[in-house]
């Protein structure tokens, strides 16, 4: 009488569906809920290694998905895919780098038969995961019995198929370089008609003092005897010291990477044209005008104009004898 009995069933221990020691039945109480009906035809089996990857942008994993869902020989190019998805070049080429990175896409650039170089992309469901092998279980032969009487040779029994053996790995890809357009080259440093020695002193001291107002624009020695006769060339062309100073100081870039060529193609590509002498500036001189004087006519006393007096033109023609055809 004084052992207690259970008689009501203990209650259900809360849980998960699915987990070992709960109900099946059981609704969380929290997170989503999934409501899933078998696919039959069209669909894609992607595994959570993609889905749940913690190190891809969501961006990527869609991409992925969308990826492996297309037939062989589907255009994948970023403009293709920027065509089809609201999100612009630069994200998708980044999600596509991500994939890369991550072994779930591959793109080459391979040369075609006619000599043009395209790009072979290569998608894997599965990083790193070979294929299964392909095995051929050859077919048992019947074991031999005693005959009981002559029976006519068998046939001999087929040879079991060969096994299939691996595609040779496909060749590596031949990285071309994309062409590049000769580049031009660097327009001839201006020299001076009459170099003289006071003429490459002042020019050497405007390159030397280009240090003080530029720091960026220090020059080593070689390059302001270099340099010289350019500058020689501007103060041939009656330029100021300090017009010389402010086209070469003027909006500098930062950093300046080579002071040298960038100066050289300042001195170069501002030279100001010889100033005009004397006589271009003189205006030229005027035309003079010719006037005709005034003649009256010796028969009807008509005023007309020429060199030198006689009959005006009706009074000549009047006064011309009669013309006789042959």
């Amino acid at each position: 009488m004084d052992t207690q009995q259970v008689i009501a069933p203990p209650r259900a221990q809360p849980g998960t569906p699915g987990t070992p020691g709960t109900r099946p039945d059981v609704t969380p109480t929290s997170g989503v809920l999934h409501v899933n009906a078998r696919h039959t035809t069209g669909f894609t089996v992607i595994g959570n290694h993609l889905a749940q990857h913690r190190k891809l942008s969501l961006l990527a994993i869609g991409l992925a998905a969308h990826i492996q869902s297309l037939p062989a020989g589907a255009n994948i190019g970023i403009k293709a895919l920027a065509t089809r998805f609201p999100e612009s070049e630069t994200r998708i080429a980044a999600a596509l780098r991500e994939l890369e990175a991550t072994g779930y896409l591959h793109r080459s650039r391979v040369r075609l038969p006619n000599g043009r170089i395209a790009t072979r992309t290569t998608s894997y469901n599965h990083p790193g995961a070979d294929a299964p092998p392909v095995t051929v279980t050859p077919p048992r032969r019947p074991r031999p019995q005693a005959p009981t009487k002559p029976e006519p040779t068998p046939a001999p029994a087929p040879p079991p198929p060969p096994v299939a053996e691996p595609a040779p790995p496909l060749p590596a890809p031949v990285r071309v370089p994309p062409p590049t357009a000769p580049r031009t080259p660097p327009a001839p440093l201006p020299q001076p008609h009459a170099p003289t020695e006071e003429l490459l002193r002042t020019a050497a001291a405007v390159l030397t003092d280009l240090r003080r107002h530029a720091p960026r624009l220090t020059l080593r020695p070689q390059d302001i005897e270099e340099l010289t006769p350019g500058v020689a060339a501007w103060l041939e062309r009656d330029a100021h010291p300090d017009t010389i100073r402010h086209a070469l100081t003027n909006q500098l870039p930062d950093p300046v990477k080579h002071p040298a060529k960038f100066v050289r193609n300042r001195i170069t590509t501002l030279l100001p044209p010889p100033l005009p002498g004397t006589a271009d500036l003189t205006p030229p001189p005027r035309r003079k005008t010719i006037v005709i004087p005034l003649q009256n006519c010796d028969t009807c006393d008509r005023a007309y104009r020429a060199t030198h007096p006689g009959h005006c033109r009706d009074c000549r023609t009047e006064l011309a004898p009669p013309y006789k055809a042959a």
